[in-house]
């Protein structure tokens, strides 16, 4: 489908216009929408702080594999997840035994039941809080874009050819543990490379600083937040509308009921 995307590792050879079309779609696709899901088809594609571009696109695999796995159903149903074993649905090759099918399945059907403590037991030399975090960001990333096309009935965008390259294992300096179950970074602790990721604004509301370990997620969340809710160093002002076409009042009792039905913590 993309054959051209991958030629010497060469970023640029991302071809947009392959994917995000939407020729075929009965409803208006606003051009922001599109220029935000096709630079997340890229994010995906791309190799990152922790996973490989294949790595990341097979994560993005496994998140739409659990919408029909089985053993996520009856976990879902279960008084409690942790005693039930059994094999996850999974369509890509077994080769590819670095993705976290469970962690990935168990993000996408049942994360009100994370738990601390089953972080911090997935942790390993091969598996650190730099690619649980990331494994977050691609998960949250297909998500956001599938439902979209689900909600409006279109059909799921194929998902990018993989790019080249290695992860570069980055680290941000000032990322620490204090109010969550994972590193993060404060305004005042970033260097020069995640400068731009909290738009300068003092403080910082913690659902946005949950992926600020690696940073590049943390930008990708803002582009879609902007063209699905709003930018977000205007989240707090209730006077801003975004660039959608509803108010915000009506933007905001969606997303709280949304987030009711997704027993979403915040």
């Amino acid at each position: 489908m993309c054959s051209q995307c991958v030629h010497n590792g060469d970023m640029d050879a991302f071809n947009h216009r392959n994917y995000f079309n939407y020729t075929d779609s009965p409803y208006p696709i606003p051009p922001l929408k599109i220029d935000a899901y096709q630079d997340a088809w890229q994010y995906l594609a791309s190799p990152g702080n922790w996973w490989t571009g294949s790595e990341r696109v097979n994560i993005a695999l496994a998140t739409r594999d659990a919408y029909e796995c089985d053993l996520c159903r009856v976990r879902k149903a279960a008084l409690s997840p942790l005693g039930l074993e059994g094999e996850h649905t999974n369509s890509f090759a077994q080769t590819a035994t670095t993705v976290p099918i469970d962690v990935v399945h168990r993000l996408t059907t049942d994360p009100a039941r994370l738990t601390q403590n089953w972080i911090e037991s997935l942790l390993s030399d091969d598996f650190g809080y730099g690619h649980y975090v990331e494994t977050v960001s691609v998960v949250v990333t297909l998500i956001c874009i599938d439902s979209f096309h689900q909600a409006l009935g279109l059909p799921l965008e194929p998902l990018p050819v993989p790019l080249p390259g290695e992860p570069d294992h980055y680290y941000p300096p000032g990322a620490e543990i204090d109010v969550a179950w994972v590193p993060m970074l404060y305004p005042e602790n970033l260097t020069a490379r995640e400068a731009d990721i909290f738009f300068e604004a003092p403080v910082t509301a913690n659902v946005i600083r949950a992926m600020s370990l690696v940073p590049e997620a943390v930008r990708k969340l803002n582009s879609l937040s902007r063209a699905q809710y709003v930018h977000m160093p205007d989240v707090r002002n209730m006077a801003t509308q975004g660039e959608l076409s509803l108010t915000r009042p009506q933007t905001e009792l969606i997303a709280a009921r949304t987030s009711a039905i997704n027993d979403c913590f915040y």
